[in-house]
């Protein structure tokens, strides 16, 4: 048993992981097909989505598109695949591997509403629907708790996941960080967006009641 444990590249090094197999694929090809299939996406939506919008506007899009196949696609496939218990490439957290009971939960969350809600958000950005705002403002927020959890239990479990110091900044703080970064910022123009709708309804119907 104790061969066992050792067998894998993972930390902690007593870590359990039955039946485990090294996926066949190198990090850099599968770095490579993620940032390939994502660098096609954001120019699909660019350049055909959001030709007609402004700028900030597909920029956005593009995030939302990105983000939003990102959760349903590579997490729900974290969640719901029965191969993956067996093929491990996540070395940035080791949580993963281990099929953390936190981190499915906050990963299978964000899989099936956060990430059918982003590609809305791309809708309603391009059609300009009213909604836009409370629900991007909705879908960030998510994204902050989801970190948070993230972050904060892997704190409150000894912050020792990662099987070296490269898989630590690159991915579990580099790659994590920006699902913070951005929907704080986009939380914050939200915010400013909808008390600014709401000030101006609350004058029209002041001048209407004088």
């Amino acid at each position: 048993m104790e061969e066992a444990a050792a067998a894998h590249p993972y930390v902690p090094r007593d870590l359990k992981l039955p039946g485990y197999v090294p996926i066949s694929m190198s990090m850099s090809t599968i770095l490579a097909v993620y940032l390939g299939a994502s660098l096609f996406v954001v120019t699909f939506v660019w350049f055909l989505l959001g030709r007609k919008k402004a700028h900030l506007d597909r920029l956005l899009m593009c995030w939302w598109a990105f983000t939003g196949l990102t959760h349903m696609v590579l997490e729900g496939y974290f969640v719901f695949s029965l191969t993956f218990q067996r093929q491990h490439f996540f070395k940035g957290d080791s949580r993963y591997a281990g099929r953390d009971s936190a981190v499915i939960a906050v990963e299978g969350i964000t899989a099936v509403i956060e990430g059918p809600a982003c590609l809305l958000a791309v809708y309603a950005i391009a059609k300009g629907k009213s909604y836009s705002y409370v629900l991007q403002l909705a879908i960030s927020l998510g994204q902050l708790y989801g970190c948070l959890v993230y972050f904060i239990t892997a704190f409150l479990e000894g912050d020792n996941f990662a099987t070296n110091s490269f898989y630590y900044y690159s991915y579990y703080v580099g790659a994590n960080g920006w699902w913070v970064l951005i929907p704080l910022l986009i939380s914050y123009r939200c915010w400013n967006k909808i008390c600014e709708s709401a000030n101006g309804v609350e004058t029209k119907m002041k001048k209407k009641i004088r």
